[in-house]
């Protein structure tokens, strides 16, 4: 029985010591690496990994009183907080639409699913065009009806609609994603359980609000945590579309309207080489990720009565 045991144990590190390998070389070393680079400071910029002194924890302090780190975070609340539930609903909708036995529902399943297979910073070139202020599709239509506000700066010049733009090509982007995640937990719903709200002479809207949204619920918990940790990560779709964005003036200072977190991380690591602050600023991102995962996973539980 040991051998057969041991054997078996064996043969399972055989299997597994691919993903083991993996595992260690590109997330586990890679991991502890940062935290050591977040402890230490670049005094030289030839061989900058061979320039490094200890410094402790002075980098997560100077963070706290980095201005511009707290506008950056400020930035990536605002884009999370349009993002996620603009996301969502989206899904949600068209995954309700779809759900219906419409003619060609498989072509449109596939044309609204087709772009989050395309790659982002493509995606971010092509709507740079489109919302061009001199040749823009949008600028010529919104002319058309009389509107010029977007003809000198066009979206993505003006600080008030550069998030708001960027926000709504990541929407349109990403709503294939949700809508099939959506669409699979629906036409996992029994119709029995709409037959019998139907008997009881419940409406359309008092069975999306009271059955299809709560049975929903852990595709919604899903779609929630992935949007918040894809909002702490934004960076392509900033860079390709406005590279920080717009001046805005706060006081006596300039931000750039759309400088999230992850732009300045980026920044600060490949443009300034501050490894160490760099490093020390995405300790800080994980901590608020696994933070606001945990709030949202007590939230967006499913609720058992006992």
């Amino acid at each position: 029985m040991k051998r057969s045991a041991l054997a078996e144990n064996v043969s399972a590190l055989v299997f597994l010591s691919p993903f083991i390998v993996i595992f260690g070389v590109f997330l586990a070393w890679p991991l502890f690496y940062s935290f050591y680079l977040s402890l230490n400071k670049v005094t030289a910029l030839v061989n900058v990994f061979d320039n490094l002194t200890f410094v402790g924890f002075q980098n997560f302090i100077a963070l706290f009183k980095d201005g511009l780190f707290g506008w950056s975070l400020l930035m990536t609340l605002y884009y999370a907080a349009l993002i996620v539930p603009l996301g969502i609903g989206t899904s949600l909708l068209l995954a309700v639409l779809l759900n219906n036995k419409l003619r060609l529902s498989r072509l449109f399943r596939t044309a609204f699913f087709l772009p989050y297979v395309l790659d982002l910073f493509v995606v971010g070139i092509v709507w740079t065009f489109i919302y061009s202020p001199h040749f823009g599709v949008l600028t010529r239509i919104f002319e058309t009806v009389g509107i010029t506000y977007f003809s000198e700066q066009g979206f993505l010049g003006r600080p008030a609609t550069a998030m708001p733009a960027v926000v709504i090509v990541n929407v349109l982007k990403g709503a294939g994603f949700g809508m099939i995640l959506y669409l699979a937990a629906l036409q996992n719903i029994p119709d029995s359980v709409y037959e019998a709200a139907e008997v009881d002479g419940a409406s359309w809207w008092q069975k999306l609000t009271r059955i299809t949204i709560p049975l929903l619920r852990p595709v919604t918990l899903f779609m929630v945590i992935v949007g918040v940790v894809a909002a702490l990560n934004a960076f392509v779709e900033v860079f390709a579309m406005t590279t920080g964005g717009p001046s805005v003036n706060v006081g006596e200072r300039a931000y750039g309207a759309t400088w999230v977190t992850g732009y300045y991380l980026f920044d600060t690591f490949y443009v300034r080489l501050k490894l160490g602050y760099a490093a020390a600023m995405s300790y800080i991102l994980l901590a608020i990720a696994v933070t606001v995962s945990l709030i949202n996973l007590r939230l967006l539980r499913p609720k058992t009565d006992y």
